[in-house]
């Protein structure tokens, strides 16, 4: 191959380059989304290590009002939180498609949250997902990181380190 040809691949390459990035091409994220009565949420897929069916909670003394209890997760202990507790919804009504996800941050301790029932996994780009919800306050929205659009429906995109309490003293 001739220098000029080479030189005519790497402009070619490199324009290829420019225009993906002028063309603002997105990096999307993966989220489980989940149902908590009536309401969709999104756990991004990076934050769960596993998502078990439901079994026996053994309840402990004076947890926090919104810690279930435990569960035996193959020899490991784990405390497992309810969302619909933490956002002052009814108490949960456990059924066949109720699951327990198990979520790591940051290296810490596992943590099981109890949802109603794990619906899908999504890919939401930036472009889906609005960051701040104008005039909305609400205890919940300390909880979210933005919400996304998906098929005509509204996603909840939670942010786990606030729901599980990592940054709360």
């Amino acid at each position: 191959m001739s220098d000029n040809m080479i030189n005519n691949l790497d402009l070619n390459t490199e324009n290829t380059e420019i225009n993906e990035n002028i063309n603002g091409i997105e990096e999307e994220k993966q989220y489980i989304v989940v149902n908590i009565g009536d309401e969709f949420f999104g756990i991004d897929i990076m934050n769960i290590d596993n998502i078990v069916r439901m079994q026996r909670i053994t309840r402990v003394p004076k947890a926090g009002e919104f810690f279930k209890g435990v569960i035996n997760l193959r020899g490991e202990v784990l405390p497992v939180m309810s969302l619909r507790l933490k956002f002052g919804v009814e108490d949960d009504v456990i059924t066949n498609a109720s699951r327990i996800i198990i979520v790591k941050i940051n290296g810490q301790y596992p943590v099981g949250i109890l949802v109603d029932a794990v619906k899908e996994v999504i890919s939401l780009s930036d472009s889906k997902i609005e960051r701040a919800v104008q005039g909305v306050s609400s205890d919940k929205t300390m909880y979210l990181n933005g919400i996304g659009k998906y098929n005509n429906e509204l996603i909840s995109l939670l942010n786990i380190d606030s729901v599980i309490g990592v940054h709360e003293a």
